[in-house]
């Protein structure tokens, strides 16, 4: 898990490759629940490259509460690719290791995919991963002095920064919501990082990447 948020513009702004992602499931536990949904954006300094977004069918079914907080109905799934289908897809959307994760409670949604994973008889994502949740806490510690519980959760912090939710608790929204976070963070962390220019900000970076449709 990347923690070295001191120097987190810098890398960011030399151009590396970030894919915020989100996923929805059949409950809290990944040893004994299932993926119903993987959603993703890739995007670097330059703006948005490419969207992923992949219904699940899960070999259980979908508990009622779920259906209700996601809207995502057993027979939404139930023609959709099994996991074991779905990640060596969602692996190449990564493109490759060297591409930075970036996930709200990170614990959660990685913890689900290295379980699929491991279902599939293959070792963990092998990406490095930044959790925004105690990223959002570093740079802002003055949120958890507020009365109200649940500053740093995802809606409340797109509330804040004026970020519209479209499809709460679906994977893909999430994903371009949590994209348009963590850039918002990175920009607010400026004064704590370390070794940066901020003059960079305001050049396009050179990078392979392309807008594309995945």
């Amino acid at each position: 898990m990347f923690k070295d948020y001191e120097h987190l513009a810098k890398l960011f702004y030399s151009g590396a490759t970030f894919v915020a992602f989100d996923t929805e499931t059949t409950g809290l536990e990944c040893q004994n629940d299932y993926l119903t949904e993987i959603g993703a954006v890739k995007f670097n300094c330059n703006g948005e490259i490419a969207r992923y977004d992949q219904l699940i069918r899960p070999p259980v079914k979908i508990p009622p509460f779920l259906v209700e907080l996601t809207h995502i109905t057993n027979e939404m799934v139930e023609n959709c690719p099994v996991a074991s289908k779905v990640m060596p897809e969602f692996l190449s959307f990564l493109g490759d290791k060297e591409t930075i994760l970036v996930a709200h409670n990170a614990q959660f949604d990685l913890g689900f995919l290295n379980m699929e994973m491991m279902r599939m008889g293959l070792s963990s994502v092998p990406n490095t991963t930044i959790d925004s949740l105690p990223l959002a806490r570093w740079v802002y510690p003055e949120f958890k002095q507020e009365a109200e519980k649940g500053q740093y959760k995802l809606q409340t912090l797109a509330k804040r920064f004026n970020v519209e939710v479209l499809s709460a608790h679906r994977a893909d929204d999430d994903a371009r919501v949590l994209m348009e976070i963590f850039q918002r963070i990175l920009k607010d962390s400026i004064p704590k990082q370390k070794d940066f220019d901020p003059s960079v900000m305001e050049k396009p970076v050179q990078t392979a990447s392309q807008l594309e449709l995945f």
